[in-house]
């Protein structure tokens, strides 16, 4: 995999769920957490924490970001709407969403090259095995940290990294 010549997530433009450009740029000077989610994977239910924590936090600055991935044994098999649906039906998801992306393989996300990549981020970089990794940014747009999927959200480390990054201005 070839380093990539952007320097933080805020050089990306991705798709809202909605289908609609979106500067990464935007969520400058927040703490971002960045999450691959599906909709019928044994880890799902971690919507419900994932929503727990951004509004715990979203009014000190924190946002999740959610991209579904059917990397996993096709575990988020629906379109946009249908995944949009479901989080807002079945989780009352209020973070934003975006539209589906792939987190491994030739056609892997350009975000997700740069937040898997070990050249340009050797201690959190590598592969992502499975749906509901965690990866934190930190306000200036670089990666703090990154959390298996099986780390809950709501788990004495995941929370103590968000504080740690909410308290750095």
């Amino acid at each position: 995999m070839p380093a990539t010549s952007e320097s933080s997530i805020y050089d990306f433009t991705v798709n809202t769920i909605d289908g609609k450009p979106q500067s990464l740029a935007e969520y400058k000077g927040k703490v971002v957490m960045i999450v691959n989610v599906a909709s019928k994977c044994g880890f799902t239910p971690q919507y419900k924490e994932l929503e727990a924590l951004y509004q715990k936090y979203k009014d000190q600055g924190f946002v999740i970001l959610g991209f579904p991935a059917n990397n996993f044994m096709s575990q988020e098999p629906g379109s946009d709407e249908d995944i949009k649906t479901f989080c807002s039906r079945t989780y009352d998801v209020r973070f934003p969403m975006f539209s589906k992306v792939s987190v491994k393989g030739d056609d892997m996300a350009p975000l997700y090259r740069y937040l898997t990549d070990k050249k340009t981020n050797p201690e959190h970089g590598g592969f992502v095995g499975w749906n509901f990794a965690k990866f934190l940014v930190g306000r200036d747009g670089k990666i703090l940290d990154r959390f298996m999927p099986t780390t809950k959200p709501e788990s004495k480390g995941v929370v103590d990294a968000i504080e740690k990054a909410l308290a750095q201005k």
